[in-house]
């Protein structure tokens, strides 16, 4: 086991080495010159050459690579170009939000989705069933900003349940957070609920099945044992995986649903980058959150032999 560990600790360096050089050299060829962006159109030349010098742009591609990695290393993700601002700082400003509805999201997902799925196979055929089947379809295939918008004019339109958008911090209340987190966490979750709930529908189907599930049946077990300490632990493997799968559907469904909800996160930072085409904040955040990923998915290989015994690396 400790071989494994640091076999996939070498793996993951390695990994997160390929990453970097290919968000670096993606941002630095894709079309567009930041300096110009950021001198306005009635710049000159000497004014667009002093900005490149300034950011080191006119060096060779190898040295602002290693100065980049030097820094990130070392925990230094640069200065914004155009707020003239400390990367990790505005970020930090930006991570509040972000969290909290990564956060609500996953715990509303795997809740909801593990148990819709142990729902459907215990009743596989019924009626529980058809609806399961029926809105993991419709959830999983209408996007994100989709069912925002509809979630806006139902809850918040229409019926002023719910504020429209924007953000309360955790500082101002647990009531004013929460109510805010509400429609993103609901928009963003649902597709991750049908993936989840499908996974974890077809795993419960194929351990119900097995003869140690009759066995146990025979011997007068309940209907909760044999679904909670049965089949879900022998299940788990698979939704586990899944599980960490969805982190990086949400990174992308994040970007989305502040845009929509007028979110001030980590996924709005990154849109507002884009635009200004300010290589620091875009590359940091990338960097950062293929790390999260890769750390993720680390975690839930190690957590298979902790779940299920009969795993062994």
């Amino acid at each position: 086991m400790a071989f494994y560990i640091m076999r996939r600790l070498v793996s993951v360096i390695a990994v997160m080495a390929v990453v970097g050089i290919f968000i670096f050299l993606l941002l630095r060829l894709a079309p567009g010159d930041p300096a110009a962006i950021m001198a306005g159109r009635d710049a000159t030349a000497e004014m667009i050459a002093d900005i490149r010098e300034r950011l080191g742009l006119n060096e060779p591609l190898p040295v602002q690579f290693v100065h980049w990695s030097l820094g990130i290393l070392g925990g230094d993700f640069g200065t914004s170009i155009f707020t003239g601002r400390p990367v990790l700082e505005l970020m930090s400003q930006r991570l509040e939000p972000t969290l909290s509805l990564s956060i609500l999201t996953m715990i509303f997902s795997v809740t909801v989705g593990v148990a819709f799925g142990i729902l459907a196979a215990w009743r596989t055929g019924g009626l529980i069933d058809r609806l399961l089947t029926a809105f993991s379809a419709l959830g999983y295939s209408v996007p994100v900003f989709v069912i925002g918008y509809f979630l806006i004019y139902f809850f918040a339109m229409r019926t002023q349940w719910l504020p429209v958008q924007g953000y309360k911090p955790i500082e101002s209340g647990l009531g004013p957070w929460f109510v805010h987190l509400i429609l993103p966490t609901v928009a963003l979750g649902l597709g991750f609920i049908a993936f989840i709930a499908r996974v974890t529908r077809a795993s419960m189907l194929e351990v119900l099945s097995e003869d140690y599930m009759r066995t146990a049946a025979a011997k007068g077990a309940s209907s909760y044992a044999m679904l909670v300490h049965h089949a879900l632990k022998n299940a788990s493997v698979p939704i586990l995986t899944v599980i960490g799968i969805s982190f990086a559907y949400m990174i992308g469904g994040v970007v989305l649903t502040e845009t929509v909800f007028n979110i001030p996160g980590i996924g709005r930072l990154v849109v507002d980058a884009i635009n200004n085409r300010d290589y620091p904040i875009i590359q940091s955040v990338l960097i950062l959150t293929s790390g999260l990923y890769v750390l993720i998915n680390l975690t839930v290989d190690l957590a298979y032999t902790l779940i299920d015994p009969r795993i062994r690396y």
